[in-house]
């Protein structure tokens, strides 16, 4: 029987990343630069990011594709056709961060599910005990790694600011050239710092799955201490955003990792009981949860097209409140596109041309 919840939660989660996302597609590195003197809206939207975005929507789809691993195991009973799929996952995601977009999560979740497919058969406390090792790992090289960054602010309407934004946008040959730099430079980092946590993220997903988390949501004891929890870890990393060096500032990421987690599983359980597995309850953001591969990817063309293409100068100008009106923008389009598909096609093109090569690849082999 299939789970209508778990589209639900795909389909919130990829809607979700817009709204974080946005801010890379103007300069990638730099993410979002205020102005010196920045809007009472960009310290607002910034603290609602905090509590609600940051981290959350991806680690949602973090959660959702180890259970979505482990559900295809039990149905096939063999590690070797998840190989093949996770190879060309891989394959995409190498093809969408060096030609498109360095920010690529393919590439990280093909490797990480390939370290994942070595625990499936599992019992709930090993996985409990690697998901908490290997979440440790990352907590602990991201804040050594933060802890040895110590960069000078930059802000928007400073010279230094436009010479980058020049340099980055003199040719479209300059976006790839430096677009291909970036990619690179996550590629290597996968292993030191993103591998661990989105590996122990996605055995956290699968003993979520093995615990009815996704079908039933949480006993009422269980969700009160997520929501202390989640409101612990978030209330502290609100208190460390004021650090811009040292032990502090090194705190935030690893700080907000552990509360995206724990917001990240609210959202399931408030999702779960709303859904109640129903087909009928959210069918169109369902249907956006069966698309995730193709929206995601559509998400990465239509801002490039927009920031890079149509408007290089919303760089220059876009306060916080300006990407979330266009990443609004988005979501109601991807909506439309949905309902639009979906009245005649029952799976993305992505989603169809993924499928088909992993079978083509395991014919061959056969």
């Amino acid at each position: 029987m299939r789970n209508y919840n778990m589209d639900f939660i795909r389909g919130i989660a990829v809607l979700g990343l817009v709204f974080i996302n946005c801010y890379s597609f103007a300069i990638f590195e730099l993410n979002y630069t205020p102005l010196t003197t920045p809007p009472a809206s960009d310290n607002f939207l910034h603290t609602l990011s905090l509590i609600f975005v940051e981290g959350r929507f991806r680690t949602l789809f973090t959660l959702l594709f180890g259970a979505g691993l482990y559900i295809q195991f039990q149905r096939q009973q063999c590690i070797q056709p998840l190989k093949k799929r996770l190879y060309w996952l891989i394959v995409f995601g190498l093809i969408h961060g060096l030609l498109l977009w360095a920010g690529d999560i393919l590439f990280l979740y093909g490797v990480s599910a390939l370290l994942v497919l070595r625990y499936l058969d599992y019992t709930d406390e090993e996985l409990k005990s690697k998901a908490v090792f290997f979440t440790f790992i990352a907590l602990l090289a991201t804040a050594m790694f933060m802890l040895g960054l110590n960069e000078e602010p930059l802000y928007r309407d400073s010279p230094e600011f436009y010479q980058i934004y020049n340099s980055y946008y003199q040719s479209i040959g300059a976006h790839f050239s430096q677009n291909i730099t970036m990619s690179i430079y996550m590629l290597l980092t996968v292993p030191i710092l993103l591998l661990w946590a989105s590996a122990g993220f996605m055995l956290i997903g699968i003993v979520a799955y093995k615990c009815n988390v996704f079908s039933d949501g949480f006993s009422r004891s269980g969700l009160i201490k997520l929501a202390v929890l989640s409101l612990l870890l978030t209330s502290l990393r609100l208190v460390l955003d004021s650090y811009e060096q040292g032990i502090g500032y090194a705190l935030q990421e690893p700080v907000n990792e552990l509360a995206a987690l724990c917001v990240a599983l609210l959202y399931i359980h408030l999702i779960v009981k709303l859904c109640n597995n129903s087909a009928q309850i959210g069918g169109l953001i369902q249907h956006v949860g069966r698309l995730a591969f193709t929206l995601y990817i559509s998400q990465t063309i239509m801002q490039l097209l927009l920031f890079k293409v149509l408007f290089p100068q919303w760089a220059l100008s876009f306060n916080r409140i300006d990407y979330w009106l266009v990443a609004i923008c988005l979501v109601v389009v991807q909506l439309m596109f949905t309902a639009l598909y979906c009245r005649y096609f029952k799976q993305g093109p992505l989603e169809y041309l993924w499928r088909k090569l992993a079978q083509i690849k395991r014919e061959k082999i056969a």
